[in-house]
């Protein structure tokens, strides 16, 4: 009926702006997102990648926003969806859409950096379009594979700079320095103001540090279905438990420093 839609009109934007496009009973909730019908176009390239059947299966979405990715998982029949978020206004908005849509999920306002608070591990992890956000990326991923991370993980960043990834040696000489020049030698590049009018937007990888970093925190990419997604598995972290200081570099501590440390 027109004026049902109108009133659903009127309610999806008393929620705000809408980062998110859902359909809504045929009423998209972001209509004129400057990147298209989005997520949908970067669900569909990377849909295929997850089990299909996710029946009994938990499911984390960090950085939720406005609940896309958490109610397809819920539509795959996932027992439990948690989606955390550390905006309101997303919440809510991820709130709406969910019981619009019919799905029991449960969203609750949570940084990533306190994922260890939930107390519990997930078979699915979502972390969508959040690293690029953050002022601590490499510490996020940390914390996810410390604490939430059971099975498979799904994430994406945006990217920018060289989009192949070269061979980088285990180890280089000091003396060695061609090699931060490469295009494809892993980079993280660092917005001091604004990128996209965005003042959010801290840290943007290229592809080999995107995959760099995730391998540093203890991931095994398993597959790369879009440019910008990668589906993980938890493995082994290769430098023990994160980072230290100082750094030794084989030697030992004097006494002086061990007082100190």
């Amino acid at each position: 009926m027109p004026e049902e839609r109108a009133v659903l009109r009127r309610e999806i934007e008393a929620l705000g702006d809408w980062f998110h496009n859902i359909d809504l009973d045929g009423e998209p909730t972001a209509p004129n997102h400057f990147l298209g019908d989005y997520p949908r176009v970067k669900w569909r390239r990377l849909a295929e990648a997850i089990p299909a059947d996710l029946t009994g299966k938990s499911v984390l979405d960090i950085g939720c926003n406005g609940g896309f990715y958490s109610i397809e998982m819920k539509r795959r029949g996932a027992a439990r969806v948690l989606g955390i978020d550390s905006d309101e206004r997303y919440l809510a908005q991820a709130r709406f859409a969910a019981a619009r849509t019919g799905q029991d999920i449960t969203f609750t306002k949570l940084s990533v950096y306190d994922v260890g608070a939930l107390g519990e591990r997930f078979d699915v992890v979502l972390f969508m379009g959040v690293l690029y956000h953050l002022r601590h990326p490499l510490l996020a991923l940390d914390l996810i594979r410390e604490h939430v991370a059971a099975d498979l993980l799904v994430f994406q960043s945006m990217q920018r700079g060289a989009r192949e990834a070269e061979p980088v040696a285990e180890d280089y000489d000091f003396w060695e320095t061609d090699h931060f020049g490469a295009p494809g030698y892993p980079k993280l590049h660092f917005i001091e103001h604004r990128y996209a009018g965005d003042p959010t937007n801290w840290w943007v990888p290229n592809r080999a540090c995107t995959e760099a970093m995730l391998r540093a925190s203890g991931f095994r990419i398993e597959s790369h279905p879009e440019e910008e997604v990668f589906v993980c598995r938890p493995a082994s972290v290769p430098y023990g438990a994160g980072a230290v200081y100082p750094a030794l570099s084989g030697r030992t501590l004097s006494s002086a420093e061990e007082q100190v440390s």
